[in-house]
């Protein structure tokens, strides 16, 4: 869990100064301690993302897999501080955002330990598990892992009308209509998104989320 930690104290330190340099953009009055405490953690997105594509990984190939895993727990969290859900996705003001994982788990404990104990607008993050597509219950966001690439059409069906955002772990035509999809190359992690689909949901994705990744034209498919 080192990386993990070493990520998130990157994240702590800078993510509020990484957005309030960028070119182009006017820099605003100094907030107070609260709100900068505040303004760090809801930017740490941005830092994760520019760890994520400025580091090679130079571990052996299990390792590889470990660190990739921990870069995605991050930034499945981050994609939550980015989301907005209608409030009728929730039972109540203090309902928790739910984190689920269809097919097989490739994070171990990392996702867990990057949400215990972090609230997002009040609310707590779950994460819940479901062994294929049949058994996926109600939850916010779904991480369709590799293991479920040829169930992708399936997946798509039974969250299809519901304000859930989709990520896959693999980007290519069969995760075309999946909102978020990772990309691995060259040894750095990127992501792509499919706004079109995430309106279609009725999720509003965050001006800065849509900053750091990469968005295909409408009616566009990625290569």
């Amino acid at each position: 869990m080192v990386v993990l930690e070493r990520l998130k104290n990157c994240c702590n330190q800078f993510g509020a100064s990484i957005f309030e340099n960028a070119p182009g953009r006017t820099k605003r009055p100094q907030p107070g301690p609260g709100l900068r405490a505040r303004a760090r953690d809801n930017l740490a997105l941005h830092c994760a993302t520019l760890w994520a594509i400025a580091s090679l990984w130079s571990l052996t190939a299990t390792a590889q897999v470990s660190r990739e895993y921990q870069l995605k727990a991050v930034f499945l969290y981050n994609f939550a501080q980015f989301t907005d859900w209608p409030a009728s996705a929730f039972a109540n003001d203090k309902a928790p955002i739910v984190i689920g994982i269809v097919g097989a788990d490739p994070f171990g404990s990392a996702l867990d330990a990057t949400v215990h104990g972090e609230t997002i607008d009040g609310r707590p993050l779950l994460v819940e598990r479901y062994a294929r597509p049949a058994d996926i219950k109600p939850c916010h966001m779904l991480f369709i892992s590799q293991s479920e690439t040829r169930h992708v059409d399936e997946i798509l069906k039974i969250v299809k009308g519901k304000p859930v955002l989709t990520v896959a772990d693999t980007d290519g035509p069969a995760t075309a209509g999946v909102m978020i999809r990772f990309v691995v190359a060259n040894n750095k992690v990127h992501f792509r998104i499919n706004a079109e689909a995430a309106r279609s949901a009725s999720l509003t994705l965050s001006s800065k989320l849509l900053h750091v990744a990469e968005v295909p034209p409408t009616g566009k498919a990625t290569p």
